[in-house]
């Protein structure tokens, strides 16, 4: 994510530009006196959720590959359900490098069951058969 700052009363306030729709509008989250977190600059109220979810817990979808034994190719794609803390990508990407799972796989199985304790699957983003000998 590219984060421009703009100046402000408050100082600078990051813009970050919303994923959500097709829009992109570009918002300005900042934690105002109160400690309340506001969002401007959004087209819609799906805006203000991700601004605020951006601004206070980032998240983002984990999107790799593990190993597979006797697979047609030497890895498997895989991807969390949902997403998983920023500040985890790293370890997650660590627990996913040490991953093996055997031929034959479904897509939407379950890879990794439980990734880092945080009660979130990964599973495969493909199918793979068994290589053929």
């Amino acid at each position: 994510m590219e984060v421009e700052f703009k100046e402000s009363k408050t100082g600078d306030i990051p813009e970050i530009i919303c994923i959500i729709c097709p829009n992109s509008c570009k918002l300005h989250v900042y934690e105002d006196e109160k400690g309340e977190i506001q969002v401007e600059g959004h087209g819609c109220t799906r805006g203000i959720e991700y601004g605020k979810d951006e601004f206070s817990d980032p998240k983002r979808t984990l999107i790799t590959t593990v190993k597979i034994e006797n697979g047609q190719l030497p890895v498997l794609p895989v991807r969390s359900k949902v997403g998983i803390p920023k500040k985890e990508i790293f370890k997650a990407m660590e627990v996913a490098n040490h991953v093996c799972v055997k031929a034959p796989v479904n897509v939407g199985d379950v890879v990794i069951p439980n990734l880092l304790g945080l009660g979130i699957e990964v599973i495969a983003s493909r199918s793979m058969r068994e290589k053929k000998s």
